[in-house]
C-alpha cells in the first residue's frame, strides 16, 4: 500500500516533471468554484491545467463542446493527474447534488485516481466508505475557526491556522460517544463503522450559553488503502489563513506519488474536450466581444444594416468648464428639461455631506431621441427602437439572436457588444468624465436569473416588458463634483462645438449655476417631516386619501425567514438574499413637473435642449406629486452616492442607491463593493468606533464574507486564475445617516495576446463582467444559482426593477453600475381597479417599492422582518409625503 502513511515533509513542486499536469474539477454548481480553481493555480503553479466540469457532467456555459456520458467521464478520467470534488449546495446523500462524485468512489482499485474532496465532495467521500452525515447543531456559514491536526499526512509542516467554514451538514465518526478523557487519542483513530476514514482534522464548537456539550466536527480525512482525501473547511475564502495552502501543495504531491507508485496509465490530453477553464487565452476566447465565428451567424449579418448600422464612427466634442461650489445636479437637471418625458440622470446626490463615492452625476440630453435596446426574456430577437418625433414615425429593428445554440452562445449582450465595439472613442489621458457618451439604461433581476437558472423564470409572465434597457446617449453632462469641474459633450456624425457652445452659455446665466442649490429648500422641508417608522407604518394602513398601500404581512415574513432558515440547516444555502414587495397605488396623474409646466419647452427652447411638451393643466402637479417631485424628496430626505431618476422604455425608476455594484475602467480594472451590515445612526451609536463594535461581530461578519467569496467567484469567472485582488476588506464607513460594513473587490481583466486567430476586438470588457455577475449576489444569497431557486419558491411576484442593477458602459468601455435598492418603481402598463364609492372611473397607477435583508442560520424571525421594515420605510415615507 503506497504513500498512504503520514508524510514528514513537504511535497515536491508539483510541476517538477516536464509535462504539463492537469486537475480536473468537478463543480456542484456552487458560487466559490473559481476561488478554489484560482487557488490551485496559485499553490500548484500557473502551468497547471484545470479543466472544469460540473458534477451532472454538463460542461460550462461557454464551453462549446458537447456534454460528457459517464462512460467519456471515466474515459478521459487517465488525462488528469487528479481530481477535485468541490464544494456545493445539497446533501451528500442526494444523488443529484453530488452526480459524478459517486462514480470516483466506485471506481476499482486498479482504475483509482487521487482526489481531493472539499466541504460537499469531503461529506460525499465520508458518506461512501461508512461515515454518517446529520445536521450541526447549528450552522456555521462564514464562521472563522482554528483547524487542529497532527502535522501530519496532507498537513505535514502546515503550521496552525485559521479557516472559513461552509456547513451546516457534518460528518458523524461516532466522535459524541468518545469520552473526555480517551478524546486526545482516539480521535485520530478509524471508527469501527468505517475502518478506511482515518481522522486527519478537527475543530470544536463552543456554544455560547454554556448549556450544551462542545461538538466536536470533523475537518480532515483520508482513505486508508485509497487516493482519496477530504476537507471540510473551504481553503479558497478570503478568511481562511494562507497557511492552509500548504494543505494542497501536499495533497498534489500525494497524488502525483500515487500515480508514479501505482504505475497510473497516464493519457494525452483531449484537447478536443478538456482545456485550461480558466487560462488567459480561453477567457479571451469566451469574451462577449470575440468574433471568431460572429459572421456566420444571421444576428451579426442583420447588424450591418438598418438602425444597427445608424451611428458609427462617432466624433467627440467636449467643453470642460468650472463647476461652481454647492450646484446641484437637480437645480441643473431641470433646468436642461430633465424630468418629464424619457429621462436618465444618475446622481450622486450625497456629494453635499462629502461621501467620497459621490464624485460624479450624469446627466442624459435628448433621451427622447436616443436609439435604444431593448430585451425581453425568453424572446429570440433583440429589439432596436428610434423613437418617433412629430415629423418622423417611431421606427423598429428586429435583431434575431441564434437560440439554437445549444450553450446559448449569441444573446442580448452579443448585440450589445457588436454595436458598442463599431463606436468605441479611445481614451485621450490626463483628466477625463466619468461618462463620454454611450450606453444608459437599467437590467432588471430577472435579465440575471435567465441565464443563471432559466427554470425559475415563468413562460408566462403576464406582461412584455423590457428585461434590459440601453439608451445610446448622444449628448450628455457630467458634473464632476470632487474635481469642481462640469463637461458638456456630444458624440456626435460631425462635431457638435456649436450646440455645445450654446449649452455652456445657457448654463453659465442660468439660475442652477447663480444660485446654487437655490432649488433644494422645498424638498428638504418636506424631507424633515420624516414620520418614525412605527407610525407611519400605523399611518397608511387606514384607507382615506388618494392613496393606498399594501405592506408585506408581518407573519407571512416571520415564516419566510423560517422557510429560508429551514433550507439553509438542510444544506441547500449558506445565506439567503428574502424580499418581498409594497405596492402603492394612486389614480393617474400628471407626470410633467413644474419645471416643465409653462412654457412647454420645446426644441427651440431657450436652453437649447429639447424636451417634450405637455398638455395637461399648469395646476394639476400641485395636486398630484409628479415622479420628478417625488425623486427629488426622496434625495433630499436619503442622498445616496448613486441615486437615479429613470424614465426609459415604460418604466420609471426613482432610486436613492448605497451600493455600487460594477465599476471598470477602460483598461480592465473592474471593482466590486458588497454591503452587508448596517446600523443607522443614533444618539447610542454616533461615532465610527461605536459603530465598529456593533458590526464587527459575527453574524455581521458572516453576511459580508459571503457575499464577498461569491464575488470574488464572479470576477475570477472573467478575470482569470490569479486576477483578483481584496483591498479593503468588512471595513466599517461612515454615511450622512448610517454606518456600513463593505468590502472592495478588485479585478484585472486579461489583455490581448497576440495570437493570429484572436481578433484584437476580442478582449473581455466591463460587459463581460456586467453579464456574468447578474444578478447582484448582495441581493440573492450563496451558492446563488440554489439559492436564486429557494427564493423562486418563497417569494410570490417578480422583483423586475428592484435587485437588478442601473447605469452606464461609455465610448471607451468605462462603467458604473449600482444595485437598484432603496428604490420605487412604476410600469406605465401595469394598472389597478378604481376604487369602489370614490367616484373613480379610471384605472389607478401602481408603484412597488421592494425590501429585505441577508437571512442566516444565526438570524431571527423578528430581527429580520424589521430590518425589512427598516429598509422599506425610508422610500415609503417618502412615497407617501411627496405622491
Amino acid at each position: 500500500m503506497p504513500l498512504l502513511e503520514s508524510q514528514s515533509g513537504p511535497s515536491p513542486p508539483a510541476v517538477a516533471n516536464s509535462r504539463s499536469r492537469r486537475i480536473l474539477f468537478l463543480d456542484a454548481y456552487d458560487s466559490f468554484t473559481n476561488n478554489i480553481v484560482s487557488l490551485l493555480k496559485e499553490a500548484l503553479g500557473d502551468d497547471v491545467l484545470v479543466h472544469v466540469l460540473h458534477m451532472d457532467l454538463k460542461t460550462l456555459h461557454a464551453d462549446p463542446s458537447p456534454d460528457w456520458t459517464p462512460e467519456d467521464f471515466v474515459a478521459r478520467l487517465p488525462c488528469f493527474d487528479a481530481v477535485v470534488c468541490g464544494p456545493g449546495p445539497g446533501s451528500p446523500l442526494c444523488e443529484a447534488d453530488v452526480g459524478a462524485f459517486r462514480l470516483l468512489w466506485e471506481l476499482p482499485r486498479d482504475k483509482a485516481v487521487p482526489v481531493l474532496g472539499i466541504c460537499l465532495g469531503f461529506q460525499s467521500l465520508v458518506a461512501q466508505f461508512g461515515g454518517g452525515i446529520r445536521k450541526l447543531r447549528r450552522g456555521l456559514h462564514g464562521m472563522v475557526r482554528r483547524i487542529e491536526h497532527r502535522d501530519g499526512d496532507i498537513f505535514a509542516n502546515v503550521p496552525e491556522f485559521r479557516a472559513t467554514l461552509y456547513h451546516s451538514l457534518c460528518a458523524d465518526l461516532g466522535q459524541d460517544v468518545i469520552s473526555p478523557e480517551r478524546w486526545e487519542t482516539d480521535m485520530w483513530l478509524s471508527p469501527k463503522g468505517a475502518p478506511d476514514l482515518v481522522p486527519l482534522a478537527w475543530t470544536v464548537e463552543e456554544y455560547e450559553d454554556g448549556a450544551a456539550e462542545p461538538e466536536r466536527i470533523l475537518m480532515g480525512v483520508r482513505h486508508a488503502k485509497l487516493p482519496f482525501w477530504g476537507v471540510q473547511y473551504h481553503p479558497e475564502s478570503i478568511c481562511t489563513d494562507p497557511a492552509a495552502h500548504g494543505v494542497l501543495k501536499n495533497w498534489f504531491g500525494q497524488a502525483l506519488k500515487w500515480n508514479e507508485s501505482t504505475g497510473r496509465e497516464m493519457l494525452p490530453v483531449d484537447s478536443e474536450h478538456i482545456a485550461d477553464s480558466f487560462a488567459p487565452s480561453m477567457i479571451v476566447e469566451r469574451s462577449i466581444a470575440a468574433q471568431s465565428r460572429v459572421a456566420t451567424q444571421k444576428w451579426w449579418r442583420d447588424m450591418q444594416s438598418g438602425l444597427a448600422a445608424s451611428r458609427s464612427a462617432p466624433v467627440y466634442s467636449c467643453r470642460r468648464i468650472t463647476l461652481p461650489d454647492g450646484v446641484d445636479a437637480a437645480d441643473v437637471a431641470e433646468f436642461l428639461g430633465v424630468g418629464g418625458a424619457d429621462s436618465i440622470m444618475l446622481d450622486s446626490s450625497s456629494t453635499i455631506s462629502g461621501d467620497p463615492l459621490a464624485r460624479s452625476s450624469i446627466i442624459a440630453l435628448e433621451v427622447d431621441q436616443a436609439l435604444r435596446f431593448e430585451y425581453h426574456v425568453g424572446d429570440s430577437w433583440v429589439t432596436l427602437r428610434q423613437p418617433g418625433t412629430r415629423d418622423q414615425e417611431e421606427v423598429c429593428q428586429r435583431i434575431e439572436i441564434d437560440s439554437s445554440d445549444e450553450h446559448g452562445a449569441y444573446d442580448v449582450w452579443n448585440v450589445i457588444s457588436e454595436f458598442w465595439q463599431q463606436r468605441k472613442v479611445a481614451e485621450e489621458g490626463g483628466q477625463e468624465p466619468a461618462f463620454k457618451g454611450g450606453f444608459m439604461g437599467f437590467v432588471t433581476y430577472e435579465m440575471g436569473l435567465s441565464s443563471l437558472s432559466p427554470e425559475s423564470i415563468s413562460k408566462n409572465r403576464g406582461h412584455h416588458r423590457p428585461d434590459l434597457c440601453f439608451a445610446w446617449i448622444s449628448k450628455s453632462l457630467v458634473l464632476d463634483h470632487q474635481a469642481g469641474v462640469a463637461y458638456v459633450q456630444a458624440l456626435t456624425p460631425t462635431p457638435a462645438d456649436s450646440w455645445i457652445d450654446d449649452v455652456v452659455a445657457k448654463l453659465q446665466t442660468s439660475r442652477a449655476w447663480q444660485q446654487p442649490g437655490y432649488g433644494s429648500e422645498e424638498y428638504k422641508s418636506i424631507a424633515a417631516k420624516r414620520q418614525p417608522n412605527e407610525a407611519l407604518l400605523k399611518s397608511i394602513q387606514e384607507p382615506t386619501g388618494r392613496l393606498r398601500f399594501k405592506t408585506p404581512k408581518p407573519a407571512k415574513y416571520d415564516d419566510d425567514v423560517r422557510q429560508c432558515q429551514s433550507a439553509i440547516a438542510e444544506g441547500q444555502s449558506y445565506e439567503l438574499c428574502l424580499t418581498a414587495q409594497t405596492t402603492m397605488t394612486r389614480p393617474r396623474g400628471n407626470d410633467v413637473p413644474r419645471h416643465l409646466q409653462q412654457p412647454a419647452v420645446t426644441n427651440g427652447s431657450s436652453n437649447g435642449v429639447s424636451a417634450s411638451s405637455s398638455s395637461w393643466p399648469a395646476d394639476e402637479a400641485s395636486r398630484h406629486g409628479t415622479p420628478w417631485q417625488i425623486y427629488r424628496t426622496l434625495r433630499a430626505r436619503q442622498p445616496a452616492p448613486f441615486g437615479s431618476f429613470i424614465r426609459l422604455a415604460g418604466a420609471t425608476i426613482l432610486s436613492s442607491s448605497p451600493e455600487r455594484f460594477l465599476a471598470h475602467d477602460a483598461k480592465g480594472l473592474c471593482s466590486m463593493r458588497p454591503m452587508k451590515g448596517t446600523v443607522r445612526k443614533s444618539e447610542a451609536v454616533s461615532t465610527l468606533a461605536q459603530a465598529e463594535k456593533l458590526l464587527h461581530i459575527p453574524k455581521e461578519e458572516a453576511e459580508n464574507l459571503m457575499i464577498v467569496d461569491l464575488v470574488r467567484h464572479d470576477l475570477y469567472g472573467v478575470c482569470g486564475a490569479r486576477r483578483v485582488t481584496v483591498p479593503d476588506l468588512l471595513k466599517v464607513e461612515e454615511y450622512s445617516s448610517v454606518f456600513q460594513m463593505i468590502t472592495v473587490v478588485n479585478g484585472q481583466l486579461p489583455s490581448y495576446h497576440n495570437n493570429k486567430n484572436t481578433n484584437t476586438n476580442s478582449v473581455p470588457n466591463g460587459l463581460d463582467v456586467l453579464a456574468a455577475a447578474l444578478p447582484p449576489g448582495s441581493m440573492t444569497g450563496a451558492p446563488k444559482k440554489r439559492s436564486c431557486e429557494i427564493l423562486h419558491t418563497i417569494e410570490p411576484t417578480e422583483r423586475s426593477i428592484y435587485s437588478g442593477v442601473v447605469g452606464f458602459l461609455d465610448a471607451r468601455g468605462q462603467g458604473d453600475w449600482s444595485v437598484t435598492i432603496r428604490t420605487m418603481f412604476r410600469w406605465d402598463d401595469e394598472r389597478a381597479p378604481p376604487l369602489e364609492g370614490e367616484g373613480e372611473t379610471q384605472p389607478r397607477e401602481v408603484w412597488r417599492i421592494g425590501a429585505g435583508g441577508a437571512v442566516t442560520i444565526l438570524s431571527t424571525p423578528e430581527g429580520e422582518t424589521e430590518e425589512m421594515f427598516t429598509k422599506l420605510c425610508g422610500p415609503l415615507g417618502v412615497f407617501k409625503d411627496a405622491a
